[in-house]
């Protein structure tokens, strides 16, 4: 009887050390998973589209939740950043865009491949680069991704080829790796990603033509989130329908503020892609909260009023918490516990981020080529060697 009381003892003061909320999510018990319908994506050149119907499972839900949250408050870390001045030079922020990152990464292999232009910073995160490195990398520290010389615009991981600056000139490069793909016989497929306002280049239609050609395994994808820079998409393009840009490669427009329609398009395309029959093209709808860069606030070619009605009906991470809560996937108690957990983490590393130290410049000239010694940085004056002070 004293070992059965104290047992009851044991488990009641270990119940009493954890928050009311854990034992009362631990307590409940939630659907396994889900079937929603979604909507249906507009083609092109296709006679059968991704599924109207998809399942959710709850484990899938939860990582989802975490890694949209994740981003949302990176990036809101980092224009917090940026207006004391710790974050400098070029910032492009995606806040509102999370379904997009998170939607294609859950919709292909860690070992396909993607490329992007310069609002990088979600890719980067989904890609598999933790947050610190990020910020590190946003404050020019040695602890970033890129050594703290990328910056914004340019950071890499593994089957992550950037971060471009240049509108459009990732295209061609993302068609390159697709032809590296079929040259080398691997079952991999190249996310070739770019904005509304890169969509009228002209080589991004050279690299249509390639791929179609070759019949590369590369999906073209058009994050159209209404604006290029300050000008809408109805002032900047004589048609709208980017999905049928590529006139004779088959296209997909898709609803991009819903990861489970970005999630189905995207297992659609690469399934495609992986069977031979070339490229395809995905029009993502989508909306960043933001201005087109930290210079821009954003509100001068749009109202505040437009913005707050995307917010209300419409944002990615609201829609996938009402979904998992009315159907039993979770509660909201526990999603706020992610929230907690997910602040703290970017708390810590924006902490990490402002106190790593910067690379010292005898650096400057390391890492320009893979095996050769760094050569010496020259000034005005050649026979000066500039060292760090610090």
């Amino acid at each position: 009887m004293r070992k059965m009381l104290a047992a009851v003892s044991r488990v009641l003061s270990g119940a009493a050390q954890k928050p009311a909320s854990r034992v009362l999510v631990a307590s409940r018990n939630f659907a396994n998973d889900a079937t929603f319908e979604i909507k249906k994506c507009d083609l092109h050149r296709l006679e059968e589209g991704p599924p109207v119907t998809t399942v959710l499972t709850r484990e899938d839900g939860l990582k989802y939740y975490r890694m949209m949250q994740t981003v949302r408050r990176m990036e809101l870390k980092a224009d917090q950043l940026y207006k004391q001045k710790i974050i400098r030079g070029f910032c492009h922020l995606c806040d509102g865009q999370e379904a997009c990152c998170v939607g294609l990464e859950a919709g292909i292999n860690p070992t396909d491949h993607l490329i992007t232009a310069y609002r990088a910073h979600g890719f980067t995160f989904t890609r598999g680069l933790s947050v610190r490195e990020i910020l590190a990398e946003l404050t020019g520290r040695k602890g970033g991704c890129a050594k703290g010389k990328g910056g914004s615009m340019h950071m890499y991981a593994k089957n992550f080829y950037g971060g471009n600056g240049i509108v459009g000139a990732q295209v061609p490069l993302g068609a390159g790796i697709a032809l590296a793909c079929k040259y080398n016989g691997k079952d991999e497929v190249c996310l070739t990603l770019y904005g509304d306002g890169a969509a009228n280049q002209g080589q991004i239609f050279e690299a249509y033509n390639m791929a179609a050609l070759w019949k590369l395994p590369c999906i073209f994808i058009c994050e159209n989130n209404r604006y290029g820079m300050g000008t809408s998409v109805e002032r900047a393009a004589a048609s709208t329908d980017y999905y049928k840009r590529g006139d004779f490669i088959p296209g997909l427009r898709v609803d991009g503020m819903d990861i489970l329609c970005v999630r189905e398009a995207t297992r659609f395309a690469a399934a495609y892609c992986r069977s031979g029959k070339g490229p395809i093209l995905m029009e993502l709808q989508t909306y960043r909260y933001h201005g087109h860069s930290m210079s821009d606030p954003g509100v001068s070619y749009r109202t505040r009023e437009e913005i707050q009605e995307v917010r209300s009906k419409s944002d990615p991470i609201m829609l996938l918490k009402d979904r998992m809560v009315n159907n039993n996937l979770a509660s909201v108690e526990e999603l706020k516990e992610i929230d907690v957990e997910v602040r703290k983490e970017i708390e810590d590393a924006a902490q990490f981020a402002t106190a790593d130290p910067e690379p010292p410049l005898e650096e400057l000239g390391y890492h320009i080529y893979s095996s050769d010694p760094p050569f010496e940085v020259r000034g005005a004056n050649q026979w000066i060697k500039f060292k760090s002070v610090s």
